[in-house]
């Protein structure tokens, strides 16, 4: 918004025309970023001069009064549950990336209340990463009354809002069935549910490929924690502290699976010689630290959602982002990287 300036004075629209020479319309239209170098109607030493004197009486446009003129704010929230996680951090890097060139401006809504939030604050569009059951009517409501939405879900249906839809089970499985390959001895990393007890099919992947295997599970392998990444460090490091620790660590996110690492190497663990890791999400940061985590999640996750949602909040000038809701689909695929690396069975570690 416009700013006072050494004056005392607020500058306005009228004092830079006035300053540079040219009307009210030409201030406006240069400023609003219609404009591109070269653009139709106002040639680039005219938009130099409005740009300097804009510049010289400290005035910037108002953003409020711009959206209800054009319906846009140029900016996206994003609801997201827990912000350390990693998965987290990807999605707000590849948003970022994307949006700045737009002149985009995420938005990042931390407690995971975004019905109330987003019942009072406008944006171009709006990603959230977790729907519970009783946020559902609430989410068709607020696609009913325009607002462009973004959700990541596994069950949900494009009721006037896209979906991303990433099904995890399998790809679970197959994290765990990696591991199989080299040991015997594996934990669990996993959120405990309100009842104190694990639960979802992230863990089930888990039971399910150790049964299959002939494997008891063990209660004392399974390390439950409150959701955070000090949960889950404290819970690796009892897992990895038994007098028959395990030898491979399976997690059901990646930030549980850091966690682990940090837990591993603080107890004078080599990770991937000693005990082996696997995370769930292919997260950014866990391709980057090192020991590089081998991990289960799909391919270009978080770039293809940052376009999708750049699509969608760009939609009135993009008449191709204008197409109804749709489902996008992410298979899972393994990465196998320095944390689990590939073992056979003539190399388990029992």
């Amino acid at each position: 918004m416009a700013k006072a300036s050494s004056t005392g004075v607020r500058p306005t629209i009228r004092m830079v025309a006035e300053l540079a020479g040219v009307s009210t319309a030409t201030v406006s239209y240069v400023l609003s970023g219609r404009r591109g170098d070269g653009g139709p109607g106002v040639s680039d030493p005219t938009a130099e001069k409005v740009k300097a004197a804009a510049e010289r009486l400290g005035y910037r446009p108002n953003q409020a009064a711009r959206a209800i003129r054009t319906g846009r704010t140029n900016t996206v929230i994003l609801s997201l549950t827990m912000l350390s996680d990693p998965w987290s951090l990807s999605v707000i890097e590849s948003v970022q990336k994307a949006a700045v060139p737009l002149g985009i401006t995420p938005m990042i809504l931390g407690d995971a209340d975004w019905v109330k939030v987003l019942g009072t604050h406008n944006a171009d569009a709006v990603f959230v990463d977790a729907v519970r059951e009783e946020q559902r009517d609430a989410l068709r409501k607020l696609a009913e009354h325009g607002t462009t939405l973004v959700v990541f879900d596994e069950g949900l249906e494009p009721e006037g809002f896209d979906v991303i839809r990433s099904i995890a089970g399998p790809g679970c499985r197959m994290a765990v069935e990696h591991l199989l390959h080299g040991h015997r001895r594996i934990a669990c990393l996993t959120p405990a549910t309100a009842s104190g007890t694990s639960g979802g099919s992230r863990y089930r992947a888990y039971s399910d490929a150790l049964a299959n295997a002939g494997i008891p599970e063990r209660e004392d392998y399974v390390g439950l924690f409150d959701a955070t990444s000090a949960g889950a460090y404290a819970a690796a490091t009892r897992v990895l502290s038994l007098p028959d620790r395990p030898t491979a660590i399976y997690a059901t996110t990646d930030y549980a699976a850091v966690s682990a690492i940090n837990a591993a190497q603080r107890l004078g663990l080599a990770v991937g010689t000693d005990v082996d890791i696997i995370g769930v999400g292919n997260t950014v940061e866990g391709e980057r630290m090192s020991p590089s985590l081998s991990t289960v999640g799909p391919v270009d996750f978080f770039d293809k959602l940052a376009r999708l949602l750049l699509r969608r909040a760009t939609a009135q000038s993009n008449p191709e982002a204008a197409a109804g809701p749709a489902v996008l689909d992410f298979p899972w695929h393994l990465f196998v990287r320095e944390s689990a690396p590939h073992r056979s069975a003539a190399t388990r570690l029992y």
